[in-house]
């Protein structure tokens, strides 16, 4: 009987974020299509700790875990190569690969939060056998020695567009006047949201319009005093599996968000995909959407947010869903397949086995 074949690909997944998940499943999804043997290895959720710095130490070595456990299960024929997907997942690995990241702990763990993670994410940036950042800004965090030679090449996560049913005689009605996704709320700033939609209701007056908030309990944002139990003109979802907050993309006219730091906005470039014109403020971080939603129509970028959201909703710019589905061609399934097939898979593979 012929020996197993060695597997092309161990994918070490953190899994920490619904965003981090999407993106390793869309990774191993696009690998398979190119023909490629892909093993995920999980990494096991910590238990809740009281700091960032303990958080990502649990996380790193939940990911050494399940990458030593799937190089175990195949020691007599290893998979050709890794990708850790994040700085995190590669702090403490325990074999050299490739880094798939949407942000550093150089930009998004300042001050005594990432006091052990920044050095030592340095360290592994500099060993890797490639850096596959999600986007140009996210590279532009890491260490300029990190960034030298030929080892880096931007991997977008993939979005589509909206798909309408083939039963269906025309695209769902844009019925939701605005929508926000709301999972970590201080940091994507859903109280700075909230202010906004509550200023623009209260100039333009009762109208019947809402806006919709997901990734989020109406009873968990009521303790957090952003929201009052009851309040017009404000509809919370909560959290919707993937095609029912998807349906109401369809459905909406605007994504509006304020993020006080965006390490790249899936959700956003995901909303343009649904045709959804995308109202928010500048932020620092490697926000891959900023620049396309400026491009398409700068008057929906604010600080404050209530012009801007004031212009999406009574004067907006009839071209803009075609020209944003424009924009996203690079980061469609087919654009991510062909970097992968054309760029990745040459230079992943010539890089010579590192084990442990």
């Amino acid at each position: 009987m012929p020996a197993a074949r060695a597997p092309d690909v161990l994918l070490v997944s953190l899994g920490s974020t619904r965003g981090l998940r999407y993106a390793d499943e869309e990774l191993a999804a696009a690998l398979g299509r190119l023909g490629v043997s892909v093993i995920v290895a999980c990494a096991r959720p910590p238990r809740e700790l009281p700091s960032m710095m303990l958080t990502d130490l649990a996380w790193a070595r939940a990911a050494r875990a399940a990458a030593t456990s799937a190089l175990d299960e195949h020691q007599d024929e290893p998979p050709r190569s890794v990708i850790y997907s994040s700085t995190t997942a590669a702090l403490l690995w325990p074999r050299v690969g490739a880094i798939r990241f949407d942000a550093t702990a150089a930009g998004n763990r300042p001050g005594r939060h990432g006091l052990w993670q920044r050095p030592l994410e340095q360290r592994r940036l500099a060993q890797a056998t490639m850096l596959l950042p999600w986007g140009g800004g996210a590279l532009n965090e890491a260490p300029l020695p990190a960034r030298r030679g030929e080892r880096a090449l931007v991997l977008p996560v993939p979005v589509e567009a909206g798909a309408v049913s083939a039963a269906a005689a025309a695209p769902p009605a844009r019925d939701i006047a605005a929508l926000t996704y709301a999972a970590n709320p201080l940091k994507k700033g859903l109280d700075r949201v909230l202010a906004a939609w509550r200023a623009l209701r209260a100039e333009r007056g009762e109208r019947g319009e809402e806006l919709v908030v997901a990734g989020a309990s109406a009873q968990s944002l009521q303790r957090a005093g952003m929201l009052s139990a009851g309040e017009r003109g404000i509809r919370v979802a909560g959290w919707l599996a993937a095609d029912d907050y998807r349906a109401l993309l369809a459905r909406a006219r605007v994504f509006v968000c304020a993020p006080r730091r965006e390490d790249y906005g899936i959700a956003q470039l995901e909303a343009l995909a649904h045709g959804c014109q995308l109202v928010t403020t500048p932020a620092p971080g490697p926000y891959a959407a900023l620049a396309i939603a400026r491009a398409l129509d700068a008057r929906l970028i604010g600080d404050p947010l209530v012009g801007a959201l004031r212009c999406a909703l009574e004067d907006p710019a009839p071209d803009y869903n075609a020209r944003a589905l424009a924009a996203l061609a690079p980061f469609t399934r087919a654009g991510v397949d062909r970097v992968l097939a054309g760029e990745l898979l040459p230079r992943l593979h010539a890089q010579p086995a590192q084990l442990r």
